[in-house]
């Protein structure tokens, strides 16, 4: 077999080249053709449908919710192809599939891409609509364009069961949601509290710490005087963050700094204010960091914030939550907050209070949506006590209850788990899952702060308002499991299909949702989620960079579909997805995936052309009566089935489909198919066509769920078929044993080395593939079994490699003017006298020997240059060596060549 290597970005991938020097005309496979009416015929026959009753063990994977905003990327069509892949391998095998799918109303998202449509065709944001009319607005926006996305999932060939779809404001769900926010309130484990959280100035809204990007940016240090109060000189601190100096309250040193320690207890004036501050001991400062002095700004500092509670620091906010300096800001107040940092720095320089400023590196915490510079503000929030919940969390882990694949995720995941923080769940949003907490109203209408709130799901009292903030997405979202199946009330479904089996997923969500799950699923239900996290890596451009719209990067799969066909896309996505491997992608790509529909097409049409329709193909010659090549067809076949399964049990997809692959193009049809298939004109016999359809038919069964479209139109025209008897029920294919011969295979791996060998022979003088020529095998005498089954099939010789000629020998001595090559204990000599004219074939040879000699010759003149060596980049060097030893070997091959023609 030889290989054609296809290269792409990082990705290398070994396409065999067929052996057929008459191979008949090729149809071009046109998908257009066949992908609606086969999604059509699964979908309308209920064949993706899952149920409690069917009595067999359920496989459950949840489909990782769309945004309610979004279209089908990239990162959703290689994840996709990987759940339904293992959904549909697991139908077969004879489980009860389920593959659920749903929609998340993502809050944030949604709301401003409402928002900015109603500005962009109506002028007017939500707060002229007000908040139930705003709402109502953004219900009609995700019927009209809401479910775009999971239409767009069914191009590319989703076999999720619709039937049991679910979005996460359902009426159920929503109920969910709320009532896990009473229990945790009642358990101790949920509390309202005033805190510095992440607030975003664009959005409006609090931030969790894993909505936050930190990102390094180019700034400032600038070095500030504080006048003590005494009027006795000043004390230098260095901050990024200017403004902030209105909000301090103390400034702090290290308590072992000999330079301050005799300062501590005394005051400073705030510059540019008339407020004063305390100076403190804490350990927090670093020594080394600017002047060793450190302000202490609690109301926009989360270390801060900490200092400040240890010390009974007051907390000033001078912040607005538009990112303007409030009225404790001073002169500066209504000012942004960068406008303020330009000016106060203006104001510090004319005051002579501005030491010194340096260049300076810091990390900036930016919303990952909005891409704001986060400011941490004083507010008051609800919050989930995290530390309980993460416990039982991190120890399904550890004990191995559930596995991260690829290992190396586990760190990650703990990494986050043993430093988590409590999490901030409300949101000061329209769009969303309302707080299920109610207040008492005064005579006005106002909220009454001097009585208790009550946490309730529904509406405790007449007259009582409920709390404005909804819930963060993924308060929702960590209940998916177990919600969408009808959890709280005790459902067949969630007895049935709960926990799950495998979640799979990008790694950018490790910490959003696929933690959260684990820990919400056993504290909720007592069970995890699932066993299995198969984490994917993320797609990038050929370049390595993310995609996006500002680089115009991206990739359109549906595009890509249209072009290519859908099984194609999924073939190349999955065969590039190695296990934690980002993928470097590039359109062309999925040329392999067309090239290798196109084959699976033309390979059936070996046969399939001379099979009458409504007739029944089966084999009724034994294991033991076939001919060698079908002997050791079987053989692979029934070794791949179990290799096939022993990758995916390992989740490593590719390296499952890459097995089939191989099987289907190295040996199916370069190998066996052209072995098989009779001369130009005449008929293939019955027995012939049988057992190459069986084959074909588990060929495609293995490859069904990585192309679904393709494998089911062709098990269609291998057989007459009952209305439901379809590829994708079938029943997949298990290894049989006895039908597995390693002998009679390894000798026929023999012949085809051998059969190699003469054909490169042929290549490497230039003899066409198809002109006829002699060939004597010279067998070891302790090989009897491999001459007696090259003498009974010396016929493959002359199919594949035009030996017409063949002499099967022992101990022969190796005829003047002919090539040789060595397989295992056997030599082949192939005598040139009949094959070219060997005085031209010399000219040839002894002219591109001088030739090659001149080049390496001028290859390690350089190389034996010093200032070559010493000045030229390490990697030009490398190169030029690696040069001079392929022209050495060349050399080698040639002078053996011209040796051979004596």
């Amino acid at each position: 077999m030889t290989a054609l290597i296809l290269h792409g970005g990082d990705n290398t991938i070994n396409m065999p080249t067929s052996n057929s020097d008459d191979a008949p005309k090729r149809t071009i496979y046109d998908p257009k053709a066949i992908e609606g009416k086969w999604y059509e015929y699964w979908e309308s026959h209920s064949l993706f449908k899952a149920t409690p009753q069917s009595g067999k063990e359920p496989h459950v994977i949840v489909m990782p919710p769309p945004n309610v905003t979004g279209r089908l990327h990239m990162g959703h069509a290689l994840q996709d192809t990987i759940q339904d892949a293992i959904t549909r391998m697991r139908r077969m095998q004879g489980f009860e599939a389920l593959w659920l799918p749903g929609m998340d109303h993502a809050g944030l998202a949604t709301q401003n891409v409402v928002e900015k449509t109603l500005l962009e065709d109506e002028g007017k944001d939500r707060h002229a609509y007000g908040r139930e009319a705003f709402v109502k607005r953004v219900w009609e926006w995700k019927d009209e364009y809401g479910d775009i996305i999971l239409q767009q999932k069914r191009r590319l060939g989703d076999s999720c069961d619709w039937s049991k779809e679910r979005f996460t404001m359902d009426d159920g769900f929503s109920r969910a949601v709320q009532e896990v926010f009473v229990r945790l309130y009642d358990e101790g484990l949920l509390y309202r509290g005033e805190y510095l959280i992440n607030w975003c100035p664009v959005d409006q809204t609090a931030l969790s710490d894993e909505e936050v990007d930190n990102v390094e940016r180019d700034g400032h240090l600038w070095y500030i005087r504080y006048p003590y109060a005494n009027g006795d000189g000043h004390i230098i601190i260095a901050t990024t963050r200017p403004e902030t100096m209105l909000g301090d309250t103390a400034i702090a040193v290290h308590p072992e700094d000999d330079r301050y320690t005799h300062l501590v207890g005394q005051k400073v004036k705030v510059p540019l204010t008339d407020r004063e501050i305390p100076i403190i001991a804490d350990e927090y400062v670093k020594q080394d960091f600017g002047a060793g002095a450190l302000k202490i700004t609690p109301g926009h500092d989360r270390n801060d914030f900490e200092i400040g509670q240890k010390h009974g620091l007051p907390t000033l906010n001078i912040i607005d939550l538009d990112g303007s300096i409030n009225e404790s800001g001073f002169a500066y107040a209504g000012m942004d907050r960068f406008d303020a940092r330009k000016q106060i720095v203006k104001d510090l320089e004319a005051q002579d209070l501005l030491e010194k400023i340096e260049p300076y590196k810091s990390t900036v915490p930016i919303s990952h949506r909005s891409k704001a510079i986060i400011e941490p503000l004083i507010s008051r929030q609800w919050f989930v006590r995290m530390k309980p919940l993460a416990e039982p969390a991190m120890a399904a882990v550890r004990s191995g209850e559930i596995k991260f694949h690829p290992k190396r995720w586990e760190n990650e995941y703990f990494r986050w788990l043993e430093n988590i923080r409590d999490w901030t769940i409300s949101r000061q949003l329209w769009w969303g899952h309302r707080i299920p907490v109610w207040y008492y109203t005064d005579g006005d209408g106002e909220i009454d702060e001097s009585r208790e709130f009550v946490v309730s799901v529904d509406q405790p009292e007449e007259g009582m308002v409920q709390d404005e903030d909804v819930l963060d997405t993924w308060f929702s979202s960590w209940l998916w499991p177990f919600a969408t199946l009808g959890w709280p009330e005790e459902t067949e479904d969630v007895k049935y299909f709960y926990p799950g089996n495998v979640l799979v997923s990008g790694y950018d969500i490790l910490f959003f949702w696929i933690a959260r799950m684990i820990m919400a699923g056993l504290h909720f239900t007592g069970k995890v989620p699932y066993t299995d996290i198969f984490i994917t890596g993320m797609i990038k451009d050929k370049l390595g960079r993310w995609m996006s719209k500002s680089l115009g990067n991206g990739i359109d799969p549906l595009d890509m579909i249209e072009q290519y066909g859908a099984d194609a896309v999924r073939f190349s996505l999955t065969i590039l997805c190695a296990q934690g491997q980002d993928i470097k992608l590039d359109p062309t790509k999925f040329e392999m995936g067309r090239n290798f529909a196109n084959k699976i097409w033309n390979a059936f049409n070996v046969f399939g052309q001379f099979m009458e329709e409504g007739k029944e193909y089966r084999r009724s010659r034994s294991f033991e009566e076939l001919d060698l090549v079908e002997k050791w067809m079987l053989t692979r076949m029934n070794q791949t089935i179990g290799e096939v399964d022993e990758h995916v049990r390992k989740y490593r997809l590719n390296e499952a489909l890459a097995t089939v692959y191989t099987l289907f193009w190295g040996d199916y049809c370069d190998w066996y198919l052209e072995l098989i298939k009779p001369k130009y004109g005449e008929q293939m016999e019955e027995e012939k066509i049988a057992l190459a359809a069986e084959i074909f038919g588990q060929l495609l069964q293995l490859l069904h769920p990585f192309m679904p479209f393709i494998t089911e139109e062709l098990w269609w025209k291998l057989e007459a078929r009952e209305e439901l008897d379809s590829c994708m029920t079938s029943e997949w294919p298990t290894s049989r044993e006895n039908e597995i011969s390693v002998e009679e295979a390894g000798l026929f791996t023999t012949m085809q080395e051998m059969i190699t060998a003469i054909r490169n022979i042929k290549s490497q003088y230039n003899v066409p593939p198809g002109k006829e020529i002699a060939a004597i095998l010279n067998v070891d005498e302790s090989e009897a079994d491999l001459s007696n089954a090259l003498l009974a099939n010396s016929d493959y010789f002359g199919k594949l490699a035009k030996v017409t000629n063949l002499s099967v020998e022992s101990g022969v001595a190796r005829p003047t003017a002919s090539a040789s090559a060595v397989v295992g204990k056997s030599q082949i000599f192939v005598p040139l006298a009949d094959m070219i004219d060997l005085e031209v074939e010399r000219d040839r040879l002894r002219k591109e020997i001088e030739q090659k000699e001149k080049y390496r010759s001028g290859l390690e003149r350089k190389l034996q240059n010093e200032q070559f060596v010493s000045q030229a980049p390490a990697d030009v060097v490398e190169k030029e060596k690696q040069k001079a030893s392929d022209a050495a070997d060349e050399l080698t091959r040639l002078r053996t060549s011209l040796e051979e023609l004596g």
